[in-house]
């Protein structure tokens, strides 16, 4: 796929595995921490580490698609800036 081709939306096939996915993995942890043996205050701690990692890794992977996303744009600029510059010298 190069530069002037747009990306294209996931499937419904996959967007539906990729949210069941992430139910299932949050479901398993937190039967994990419920069942576990221990004290409330080691599930709690566990609990709320798991929460954060999972929030964490959602801004992580918006923020790199973020900047992905802001960086093709720039480069799109520039290429059209420099055709222009091109052009205007090229006649």
């Amino acid at each position: 796929m190069n530069e002037n081709t747009p990306a294209l939306p996931s499937s419904t096939a996959w967007t539906m595995f990729v949210k069941i996915t992430f139910i299932v993995a949050l479901l398993a942890m937190g039967a994990f921490v419920f069942f576990m043996k221990g004290d409330l205050l080691m599930k709690g701690y566990l609990a709320l580490n798991s929460l954060f990692l999972v929030s964490s890794t959602i801004m992580l992977s918006k923020t790199l698609r973020d900047d992905h996303e802001a960086q093709r744009l720039l480069n799109r600029i520039e290429e059209a800036k420099t055709h222009k510059i091109l052009k205007e010298f090229g006649h």
